[in-house]
């Protein structure tokens, strides 16, 4: 899994390789996707497919709105936040999967 600096310039480089198609465009990590034309919202399911494939997560429906997904900042916030639960859910699963070993 790559680390958490690397999110942001993924998610840039994704966008740009995806999206802009060689054009010059530069956005800011607090730039809104929708609102500066970057991505439509076909374009936000296609990043979701990307997040999930790339970071083996699950993107549920009630996740998908802007405060997750419409800028870099607000996807790499949403990403640490995703995969510290899902760590967190992992350790837990395992401490529980030990202790019934142990009875």
């Amino acid at each position: 899994m790559p680390m958490s600096n690397n999110f942001a310039s993924e998610i840039r480089n994704f966008i740009a390789c995806n999206f802009l198609y060689g054009r010059e465009q530069i956005f800011g990590d607090s730039d809104s996707f929708l609102n500066e034309g970057i991505i439509d919202s076909t374009g936000v399911l296609q990043l979701v497919s990307f997040l999930e494939e790339t970071y083996g997560i699950t993107v549920e429906d009630e996740e998908l709105h802007p405060d997750n997904l419409d800028s870099i900042k607000n996807v790499t916030a949403y990403l640490a936040r995703k995969l510290s639960s899902e760590e967190e859910g992992n350790v837990a699963e395992l401490q529980t999967t030990m202790q019934g070993g142990n009875a």
